[in-house]
């Protein structure tokens, strides 16, 4: 009896999990090693595209640096460089957050703050040709259009994330209050003015402050807020209900991991191994690369 009772709870279980899509959420992440990456100013994120990490910054113009991961312990240096200009002049002078997709428009956001208070800001979305753009090394004829995320609140930081099989840029505010998760309609936003505009934006939640960026795992439908403690310091992932946070329209948690030992600016973080290792950035000039294990409950 005790057999049959155990296979059916299992079997309820997997009907369960089947049915309603139950996520699971993070149980532990630790940094395993720590790299002091040069020439990217203040590092404001990284993306993992077609096997390739790409770490972007501020140094004195907008850049892009790609680099390879060697096994589990080890970033290469592929000495390949983009500069964020057209005839250079610094055009995506704050780059935070790429969306990539291999079949849609791809995006690079801009935040600039325009005052102490962060009260004002300017936020644009740029549609680039990512291909064209990293072969060459400069947005020199791989500008194809220039959006004001007038949405905003403050900041832009697109991100590719999926809901009801259909592909949208996300977006979150940075700032401590009105913080927004927000998703735009590719097909509308590539041919837009600004955010603004009608039919760009589809849905929209709000969420917890200091979201620096974001990062959608497709495999186990979970967006994560990458964020601050407080402004502009300590690390935290929040890992969110994407349908259940835009039904509802409040960020609805799965997860929260505060990582207590790093005092600096948590910046971006992408997945690179079957959502078991990943890499986080910060804006510190040492330690600014970080390999990071996680486990699933």
């Amino acid at each position: 009896m005790k057999r049959v009772l155990l296979y059916t709870g299992t079997l309820l279980a997997l009907v369960l999990g089947t049915f309603f899509s139950v996520p699971i959420g993070v149980n532990t992440l630790q940094i395993s090693q720590s790299f002091s990456i040069d020439s990217l100013g203040a590092c404001q994120g990284v993306s993992y595209i077609n096997g390739s990490l790409y770490l972007y910054g501020d140094r004195e113009k907008g850049v892009i640096r790609k680099f390879s991961l060697y096994g589990e312990d080890s970033i290469i240096d592929l000495h390949q460089e983009t500069g964020l200009t057209i005839k250079g002049i610094d055009i995506i002078n704050h780059p935070t957050g790429i969306a990539y997709h291999k079949k849609l428009p791809v995006f690079i956001g801009n935040s600039i703050r325009l005052n102490p208070e962060g009260t004002k800001w300017r936020a644009v979305i740029y549609q680039v040709d990512w291909e064209n753009l990293i072969k060459t090394g400069s947005l020199d004829g791989n500008l194809i259009s220039e959006i004001e995320d007038d949405a905003c609140i403050q900041g832009t930081r697109p991100e590719y994330v999926e809901y009801n099989n259909k592909w949208y840029v996300a977006t979150a505010d940075y700032g401590n209050k009105s913080n927004e998760v927000r998703l735009y309609d590719p097909v509308y936003l590539k041919k837009a003015k600004k955010t603004s505009d009608s039919l760009v934006l589809y849905k929209k939640f709000t969420c917890s402050p200091w979201v620096q960026n974001l990062l959608w795992i497709p495999s186990k439908k979970i967006l994560v807020l990458i964020q601050n403690q407080i402004e502009g310091k300590k690390w935290r992932f929040t890992f969110v209900d994407l349908p259940k946070s835009i039904e509802s329209g409040k960020e609805v948690v799965i997860s929260s991991i505060d990582v207590a030992d790093r005092e600096d600016e948590l910046e971006g973080f992408c997945l690179v191994d079957k959502n078991k290792l990943g890499v986080a950035v910060s804006s510190s000039r040492r330690k600014n690369v970080n390999l990071v294990n996680l486990t699933w409950k």
